[in-house]
């Protein structure tokens, strides 16, 4: 890249027709509410327009959890702060590939996170769409998620299944981090792409009330 130069990077998995995203969570279904046939009665010759509609459940895709997802009286998506999920400085921890599972603090020590964006690169992106994404994924302790808490980190954000450990009923980290107001990114993707440092993250969804959980375009400005 040339010195100077911006560039986007994707970091969100595509939403499609019947897709899963976590085991026992029904697909979307995308449809038409007016198709460009039936729109050309609406309109002036040669002129047609196309409506779809989708049905999903909030937790599809790539997506942010509000603290309402956890806490009845957590903040809502409509209620959680722009700043807390858009145009954040990011900073990656890299644990792809180093055979184990648990992110514990110790990882995340030599990073400063405050006011940041901390996205954990697993590589476990890989699986998305396949039985294996949910089996034996990688996650955040409690210990970790408390670490990040008390240092102050904006966002915190994982290219896996779920930021916990699917097997831990309890949900620790959500808990720990939604409870400090710190939004959840999860089923993240391309991390890899990312430098450790020096970037931008974006992942605001829609400003809607009565909601803690919706999908999100997460994406990272690099350079500029």
């Amino acid at each position: 890249m040339t010195p100077g130069a911006r560039r986007l990077v994707e970091l969100s998995h595509p939403i499609r027709h019947g897709m899963v995203t976590y085991p026992g969570l029904p697909g979307p279904e995308i449809t038409d509410h007016l198709t460009r046939e039936a729109s050309r009665a609406r309109y002036a010759p040669g002129t047609e327009f196309h409506i779809a509609r989708i049905s999903m459940v909030a937790n599809t895709g790539t997506y942010l959890d509000a603290p309402s997802h956890r806490f009845a009286g957590g903040a809502d998506l409509a209620g959680t702060s722009l700043a807390s999920m858009a145009d954040l400085e990011g900073v990656v921890v890299r644990v792809a590939g180093d055979g184990g599972r648990a992110v514990d603090r110790e990882l995340l020590l030599p990073l400063e996170v405050r006011g940041r964006a901390v996205l954990v690169h697993t590589g476990w992106d890989r699986y998305f769409g396949t039985e294996q994404y949910s089996r034996g994924a990688p996650f955040l302790t409690r210990r970790a998620a408390e670490w990040l808490a008390a240092e102050g980190a904006a966002l915190v954000g994982i290219d896996a299944v779920n930021v916990d450990d699917v097997e831990d009923g309890t949900r620790p980290a959500h808990t720990v981090l939604l409870a400090a107001g710190i939004p959840v990114v999860e089923h993240l993707r391309g991390l890899e792409q990312l430098p450790p440092g020096g970037f931008r993250f974006h992942a605001a969804p829609p400003l809607v009330h009565g909601m803690g959980t919706f999908p999100v375009r997460a994406y990272a400005v690099i350079g500029g």
